[in-house]
């Protein structure tokens, strides 16, 4: 039950890069993946705007996925197998190596995506592609993985909750490696239909790049983004016998539930305080020592109030003290993918100590006066980053990472 759990890989494909490279080296030169919808015609829609995979993703996919799977997989699931293989790829894991029985896949998951904007479904591929556990499963049979692999949904906290889930089998002996992650996108004209109708999207479309402004004064709802993320857990013991480079310490988490609203979070950011608060009791890791916070941050009018009043509520004086960012003015909401791909952002912070920036931070709201890293990345050590996930429905996930030693 000691031994630690470690990052040993991940890799996250966004609308800033199609992997981790390119998208980290564009959220420390604080760029913005937002553009005009150009999957469908959107322009009958009060939001015209979105964080879209780039166009040459089409050609990834195609070369990454045999033909005759790819037609069973929708564009979701195809990001999800993509960026799991590059993962594995990149950081050399072997599975002929490994006991892979003792290997397991978990992926947060909203919804395949089998939606308007999907091509290609028909009578003979419409099971396999609607299918929940399909990004896991292919992942699994990629690998002949032969561990624990599901899919858990709890909105856009849904990756968050898998890594924690990973961390829990790794945590209880039960499994030497997990393969967690998610993938989604919303980018369709009946989801964006049924946010705008609940007053949750920016309408800024005027300017596509300036419409995720999160903590601003002008923010006016969140901004649409797609994209996956995969990490790979291991025990240190497995990642120490085959060699692999330990990149952070996953060292805890927490989830709660708020039982308020199934849209709204509790006043005051009641409930978002008590996750980072058992988060850190959980972790055993004293207030004082977080460096960074990479805010769930939506550029919703209640989020950012909230979550800014929890941060104060957690941490007393010392929450003007702490730079906290969300990525999600670069990135967008990746929903499903949110989690974990602000999860591996935080731990290349870690690993490169840089923070990230929250760009298009021009109009400061009064009400909310924390450290917000405005518009460019800082050099500054980290040694303990938290990652916030606060979905609808209440469910709330704080994970904790650490510098490795």
């Amino acid at each position: 039950m000691g031994n630690k759990v470690v990052v040993t890989g991940f890799n996250m494909i966004t609308a800033l890069g199609l992997d981790w490279e390119e998208t980290w080296k564009n959220i420390q030169e604080g760029k913005s993946g937002v553009k005009r919808i150009s999957i469908f015609d959107a322009s009958d829609l009060q939001t015209q705007v979105a964080a879209e995979l780039p166009a040459e993703f089409n050609d990834l996919s195609r070369e990454k996925i045999k033909k005759r799977i790819s037609k069973q997989m929708t564009r979701v699931t195809q990001m999800s197998y993509v960026c799991a293989l590059d993962a594995i790829e990149k950081h050399q894991i072997d599975f002929e190596q490994i006991n892979k029985k003792r290997v397991g896949v978990i992926m947060g998951v909203v919804n395949t995506g089998d939606s308007s904007a999907e091509q290609g479904t028909n009578p003979k591929n419409m099971i396999i592609k609607r299918m929940n556990n399909a990004m896991s499963a292919w992942i699994g049979m990629r690998y002949n993985i032969e561990g624990p692999n599901y899919t858990t949904s709890s909105a856009c906290s849904s990756s968050a909750f898998a890594i924690a889930l990973g961390y829990d089998a790794i945590k209880a002996g039960r499994a030497d490696m997990m393969i967690v992650g998610g993938a989604d996108s919303i980018i369709n004209k009946e989801e964006i239909e049924g946010f705008n109708e609940i007053y949750a999207l920016s309408v800024q479309n005027d300017k596509p790049e300036k419409a995720s402004c999160p903590f601003s004064k002008n923010r006016d709802g969140f901004v649409i983004g797609e994209g996956a993320g995969i990490m790979i857990l291991e025990s240190e013991e497995s990642a120490k016998k085959r060699g692999a480079t330990i990149y952070a310490e996953l060292s805890d988490y927490a989830f709660t539930n708020e039982s308020y609203n199934i849209m709204a979070p509790k006043p005051d950011g009641e409930g978002m305080a008590d996750t980072m608060e058992l988060a850190l009791q959980h972790a055993k890791i004293s207030k004082d020592d977080v460096d960074y916070i990479n805010a769930h941050g939506t550029s919703t009018m209640l989020n950012d109030m909230f979550e800014t009043q929890a941060v104060k509520k957690v941490f007393g004086e010392r929450a003007y003290k702490i730079p906290v960012s969300s990525t999600k003015s670069m990135t967008g909401h990746t929903i499903g993918a949110a989690g974990v791909i602000e999860g591996i952002i935080s731990v290349l912070a870690i690993k490169d100590s840089v923070i990230p920036p929250t760009i298009n931070y021009n109009e400061p709201d009064p009400e909310l006066d924390l450290d917000y890293v405005p518009n460019k990345a800082r050099k500054q050590e980290i040694k303990v980053a938290l990652s916030n996930s606060f979905a609808f429905g209440g469910h709330n996930a704080t994970l904790v990472f650490k510098r490795y030693s």
